[in-house]
């Protein structure tokens, strides 16, 4: 297992979609261990998509307070319900914003050992399903900020949210 970099915002792999897992052997395995070992590297963090550390497979782990989750070729199957609240990136560092979300979801993945399996998640483990699956498909939390801002977690400065995704649709930083 290794601790992988972090894709900032900007690079055009963050807009790529994923291409699925066609079986769980062990370069599937590895790289989900190495997503385990990233996301646990810094307290705090709740979800890691494989784009975000370079990879384009559809693999991604989380921990929203509830243990570890692995999901393999996830697929949204059932969504109900809305939420709105404050959203952060591992790609976005220091920044959130205020996003909508379904409330509850229902998810097809495989585990470990290549079963199918369901999951389903309500409230902030529902959105961190959500944000997940959607770096699988090149879609960014801040697709869907609501109120046109970003905000830094320190100070609570706001920036425009519309050269921020100019940029990330550019792959320019």
């Amino acid at each position: 297992m290794a601790v992988k970099p972090i894709v900032p915002f900007g690079d055009p792999i963050l807009r790529k979609t994923a291409r699925p897992v066609e079986s769980v052997n062990a370069r599937t395995l590895k790289i989900l261990d190495d997503l385990v070992e990233t996301l646990y590297d810094e307290e705090g963090r709740a979800g890691l998509a494989a784009p975000q550390i370079g990879i384009l497979r559809r693999l991604l782990v989380m921990d929203c307070g509830e243990g570890l989750i692995e999901l393999i070729n996830p697929e949204i199957v059932e969504m109900n319900g809305e939420q709105t609240g404050p959203e952060a990136c591992l790609s976005y560092p220091g920044y959130y914003g205020y996003v909508k979300r379904a409330d509850h979801v229902k998810v097809k993945t495989l585990n470990r050992q290549g079963e199918t399996v369901i999951l389903e998640g309500e409230g902030y483990l529902a959105r961190c399903m959500q944000h997940e699956i959607d770096h699988l498909n090149g879609i960014l939390f801040v697709d869907h900020v609501q109120d046109g801002w970003l905000y830094h977690e320190e100070t609570n400065r706001r920036i425009e949210l519309l050269p921020v995704i100019r940029l990330t649709n550019s792959g320019v930083v």
